[in-house]
């Protein structure tokens, strides 16, 4: 029986900066010593995005640390790595990106139950600043309610 993994990397920047319009969940192409880093957590999906080049989709600019044992098989921080989805999945996340203004966005990197690791993306389209100043608000109004219910118990 596997454990549970507890490995969740977020990228929090992307729920704030877009309007998450479709979810996917895709595997990708590892190396070793790349895997064995996001299982001790050491990924930052921080100003990732993903693009689709030759009818294949690819993570770029997503920082995986350098293993500490890794010897010269080490790999590449901040490599291009090819996600893994069904070729009519790609082809409608490629026609929704030619509409203006929307992007393909990491939102959460993961474990799944049998180890493999897991990204999941979305279509965004960009917030307007009044959005985001709305975004703000609600998050507040939360924290405001919960601090009264936790008062009154």
């Amino acid at each position: 029986m596997k454990q549970k993994s507890n490995v969740h990397i977020l990228n929090k920047r992307a729920r704030f900066e877009y309007i998450i319009l479709d979810r996917y969940t895709a595997g990708i192409q590892l190396f070793g010593t790349e895997i064995k880093s996001i299982r001790e957590g050491k990924a930052s999906l921080v100003d990732s995005y993903c693009a689709v080049e030759h009818g294949e989709m690819y993570v770029k600019q997503m920082h995986i640390a350098e293993y500490r044992f890794g010897s010269y098989a080490n790999h590449e921080a901040k490599r291009d790595r090819k996600l893994l989805l069904q070729r009519r999945e790609i082809r409608k996340i490629e026609r929704a990106t030619k509409e203006t203004g929307k992007t393909i966005i990491p939102l959460e990197l993961f474990i799944n139950d049998r180890g493999l690791a897991k990204m999941e993306i979305a279509i965004c389209q960009g917030k307007h600043t009044y959005d985001k100043r709305q975004s703000l608000r609600e998050a507040d109004d939360k924290r405001e309610v919960a601090k009264m219910m936790k008062s009154l118990k």
